[in-house]
């Protein structure tokens, strides 16, 4: 099986599973993991970055949180 395989396999699936997939993502479990990822990920981010840039962080999660989770 080649990569070609692997990816058109992957491909059908999710096209076979496509509002599971929505759902899921959608969840109040994704939420909640979600927000702890995100706002790990801005913490992390705001260290290394000159505090002007901490507001454009926070913008970028929000922004990315809109499209993962219930909220």
């Amino acid at each position: 099986m080649g990569v070609d395989d692997i990816i058109n396999k992957g491909k059908k699936l999710l096209d076979e599973n496509r509002d599971k997939i929505e759902e899921a993502l959608k969840s109040e479990k994704a939420e909640e993991v979600s927000d702890k990822i995100l706002d790990g990920a801005a913490e992390a981010i705001k260290k290394v970055v000159p505090a002007e840039q901490h507001t454009k962080v926070d913008e970028v999660r929000q922004n990315v949180d809109k499209h993962i989770g219930n909220a």
